[in-house]
């Protein structure tokens, strides 16, 4: 087959390929709770953990 030539069956099989399964809920799920979270230390304080880790 020469380059450009038309192949049904590799187009049959991309065609196979690029479908994409609709069959789920379009819905967006809502979460409810609470969002929380910790800075914790300060910046000075998670470099000098980070530099004691990097030390061991």
């Amino acid at each position: 087959m020469s380059m450009g030539a038309y192949d049904e069956d590799e187009h049959e099989r991309r065609e196979q390929k690029a479908q994409v399964d609709t069959e789920f809920a379009e819905e967006r799920s809502e979460y409810r709770g609470e969002l929380s979270y910790d800075s914790g230390e300060s910046a000075e304080a998670l470099l000098d953990q980070f530099q004691r880790m990097k030390g061991e």
